[in-house]
Order: C-alpha cells, then structure tokens, then sequence
C-alpha cells in the first residue's frame, strides 16, 4: 500500500519511511524541502493521491505562541481536506504523553487542536502520543541555560528512543485504526533534571545541572505526573533503556 509520511524528512519521518520500504510497502516521504508544504498546500493533492495512510509527524519552526497554534490548525486542516479527497482510509498523527495536562504551553495547545482536528474528522485515525525523545536532551538543557547552569524541575520523564517511535509507528500504519489515543513511553522513569544530567555528561558536556521545581518547561508549569502516562492508559512500553542509549551514542 502507499504511506505518506508529511514531515518524512525528519528525526522521525525520515526512518519511518525507510523502515516501511524495507518491509515492501511504497512509503513516500513529504516535506517542504521535497516540494510539499501542508501549511501552504503546495504539492499536497499529488503526494496523497493514491496513498492508503497518512502519517502526520510535522513540527512547527516556531514555538511562539500564535505562530505554534497557526502551524498545526493550518496544516492540520489542509492534510485532512487532501486525505478526504484521496480517499485515505487511515491518518495517524504523532503527539505528546500529557499533552492535555501541563498548564500554559503554547506548544501543547497548539498540539491539542490539531488533535481535536482530527478527531472531528470523518476519516478513521489513531492518534500515537509519546513521550519526549532521548535525542531532545540537548534542547531541553538549552532552553533552561543560564550561563553554565541548567535548571531545571525534577519532574518525572519516561523518555523514548526515537528508534522505538518509529518501530511503533510501523505497527501503527500496519494495524486498524484505533479511532482514538495510545500511549507511548519508554521503560524507565526519571526526573526531568536527572534525565537532562546524564544525558548531558555522556555527551561530555560540563554545564551543571540544578533541580529547580519553579523552572518551567518550555514556557510552561508541569506538574509531576503530567509528563508520564497515566497508570490506566495501557501504555506501550519501548524496549530502549536511557543508559544503553546513551553508550551507543
């Protein structure tokens, strides 16, 4: 069957697609460097046409508050309309574990209504929250810098190898969908601060990592629950631990 991955060029997108093509499927990447943009629509209605899924793992260049929401409303809305006119039987979109939680991120709104979007739809999806990736460390550390100190809450994490994503998603495309949310995380809880603390000294980094539980993230409070799945989300649980990650890389 024929897969469209919109974002296909990134972190996730560009493994998915190979991941797919390894097992027969015609997996077609789309992004705008490929000559297709979801928020203008250029190149759209001839990348979906024919495809029988749609994956949705795009990111906005900005994370200022309207531009944030602008992104994912616009891009969210014109992918629908295409997938619609394509006659795609399956949209799976990529989120966040606790994205309706954490209170003032413009990120995670902007995340919410492009879920909302899509589950007021009539096309069949599966909406796959997960975790925040091993390979976000850095940002996270460079968002909370000041100096040589990086501050941040001890909030727990239970982050995921970008690898286990998208074997999962590869499930995903391949499986009914849900017509709903599933939970994806990786097997280990840690505090946010911890995770950034390992994360930066397996790197060779000497910035000095605080626990602060007033710091924010990414703008916002997170509560410490808010960032973990809930004990009755039947999560699926990734494979990868933190520190096997960490000495591959």
């Amino acid at each position: 069957m024929k897969i469209v991955v919109i974002g296909g060029s990134g972190l996730i997108g560009k493994g998915l697609v190979q991941n797919l093509n390894n097992l027969g499927h015609k997996a077609v990447a789309a992004s705008p460097s490929l000559g297709v943009n979801s928020v203008t629509g250029e190149g759209l209605a001839m990348a979906l046409a024919g495809s029988q899924v749609v994956v949705d793992v795009t990111n906005s260049p900005s994370f200022e508050e309207q531009a944030v929401l602008t992104f994912f409303q616009t891009s969210t809305k014109n992918l629908l309309a295409e997938a619609a006119n394509a006659g795609v039987q399956h949209y799976i979109a990529l989120s966040i574990v606790g994205v309706d939680r954490p209170p003032g991120n413009a990120y995670f709104n902007a995340k919410i209504a492009q879920e909302k979007l899509i589950q007021a739809s009539s096309i069949p999806y599966t909406i796959v929250r997960a975790t925040q990736f091993f390979e976000f460390a850095g940002t996270i550390a460079y968002t909370a810098t000041e100096g040589q100190t990086v501050r941040l809450p001890s909030s727990a994490m239970q982050p995921i190898a970008a690898a286990d994503v998208r074997a999962a998603l590869v499930d995903y495309v391949l499986a009914e969908p849900v017509n709903g949310i599933v939970d994806l995380a990786g097997p280990e809880k840690i505090g946010m601060d911890e995770f950034v603390r390992q994360s930066l000294k397996a790197a060779g980094d000497n910035r000095e990592v605080v626990m602060d539980n007033e710091a924010g993230y990414f703008g916002g409070q997170v509560v410490n629950s808010a960032l973990v799945p809930a004990y009755d989300s039947n999560a699926r649980i990734a494979p990868t631990r933190l520190a096997d990650w960490l000495a591959r890389s």
